[in-house]
Order: C-alpha cells, then sequence, then structure tokens
C-alpha cells in the first residue's frame, strides 16, 4: 500500500484522472494533496470536486486558493492574465467551494514530515532542484526533518540546508520541467518514495484552450508569483 502525493493539478481534471488512475494500480490507498487544485485549468470546478472525494491523509491550501479571495502577488507585466484566470475559476467554482478551498490549512504533518506548499516560510517562495546561497530562510527555522512541497512545478528530492530533506513531487497537472507527463510521487508503507510520470490525452486539454497559450515566462511568472528557474 501506499500514499499519492498530489500537488499543482490546476484544473486539469484529463491529468488527474489519469494519475488517479496508474496511483491506484500501484497500490495507493490514500493521498496527500498539497494545493494548487483548481485554478488557470480549463476544468476547475470538476478537479476540484473529485479531489474532495478522495481519501486525503492530509490537504492543504497553496497560493491558487488563497487568490481566490486575496490579490495575487504576481509581476505587473501577468497582472492582467492572472486576474482574469482566477475570476473565471472563482465563477466556476461557487462560492461554497471557494470558502472551502482558501479554508484549507497552509501546513500539515504527514507521518513526521512537513507538508507544505511553496515552503516553510511562503506558499509562493520554494525549492530549486539545485541548491541556493539564500534557501535557509524558507525554512523558517525547521531543521533534521523531511519537507514535502511543490509549487516550482519540477520534480526532485535533493539534501537542504540544516539537515533538511527536500521532496517535490512535481507537478500533476502542468510540469514545467521539460516532460509534458503528469507528475506525482507515492510514498510506501516503508518510507520509500518513488517519482512517477504519467501520460494522458493531451489533446483533449488541449481542444480545452490547456495549457492557455502564453508564453511559458508569463505563465511560470502567473502561477507561481515568480520565474520558475530550470
Amino acid at each position: 500500500m501506499a500514499t499519492a502525493l498530489l500537488y499543482d493539478i490546476h484544473g486539469n481534471l484529463v491529468a488527474l484522472e489519469a494519475v488517479l488512475a496508474e496511483a491506484d494500480r500501484a497500490g495507493a490507498t490514500s493521498y496527500l494533496l498539497g494545493g494548487d487544485y483548481a485554478s488557470f485549468g480549463p476544468w476547475p470546478r470538476e478537479t476540484a470536486e473529485l479531489l474532495e472525494t478522495l481519501p486525503a491523509a492530509a490537504r492543504i491550501r497553496g497560493n491558487g486558493e488563497r487568490w481566490l479571495r486575496e490579490e495575487p502577488e504576481v509581476p505587473p507585466e501577468v497582472h492582467a492574465f492572472a486576474a482574469a484566470a482566477l475570476t473565471a475559476a472563482r465563477e466556476a467554482l461557487g462560492a461554497d467551494l471557494v470558502a472551502r478551498l482558501y479554508e484549507l490549512p497552509e501546513r500539515a504533518e504527514l507521518d513526521g514530515m512537513l507538508v507544505c506548499h511553496g515552503s516553510p516560510l511562503s506558499d509562493i517562495e520554494s525549492f530549486a532542484p539545485a541548491a541556493q546561497p539564500d534557501e535557509e530562510r524558507m525554512l523558517a527555522g525547521v531543521a533534521q526533518r523531511t519537507i514535502l512541497f511543490g509549487h516550482s512545478h519540477q520534480q526532485f528530492a535533493r539534501p537542504g540546508p540544516n539537515g533538511t530533506t527536500l521532496i517535490n513531487p512535481g507537478s500533476a497537472g502542468m510540469p514545467l520541467d521539460g516532460d509534458v507527463r503528469a507528475a506525482y510521487a507515492l510514498r510506501r508503507d516503508d518510507g520509500a518514495f518513488e517519482f512517477r510520470r504519467v501520460g494522458y490525452d493531451v489533446e483533449r486539454a488541449s481542444n480545452r484552450g490547456f495549457p492557455p497559450e502564453v508564453p511559458t515566462r508569463t505563465l511560470s511568472l502567473t502561477i507561481s508569483g515568480a520565474l520558475v528557474a530550470p
């Protein structure tokens, strides 16, 4: 048996359906849901409602859920795009579902591991695949722990500062690491992690205008609040 770790789905229902089917075959019996479920994708309500049916070991919000009620912290060059996308998501989701998503906790615990969206410090500041000079501040004092996070839409694991282990399962709905397949991870009952990639019907998503027809830089700046470095 295993727990499937799902982050950054962004309303991509067909990718989510493919991931859930693959996770079930791989033995997943519970799910860690790490935020950014609905906004910036073509099926926000359907995706959020499907996620609510899953047996969740932990469920948190990301900046995408927070931005449903708060001003997005994005550069001026992408503010209009972000505002339009978030308005569309709010209208599709409806007031009750927006409230449930917004009220999710920012952090959680899973078997002694810290679960967050971007980092212990912030839901819009996150760790890169390679160590960065100033990344210790994003730990916000956390040390000697495994940290599960997403936000950058890049699948990786590596040692972090202060004895931490950093694990990013990748984006199930909008990968930005050069591989279009949906990304997620499994945590087996013995504590082992497995990174997974799943092909899905990209054409079906494309027929709904996904991903949005904007430059990769614009998309990256919008969903993350900052440019995601490769």
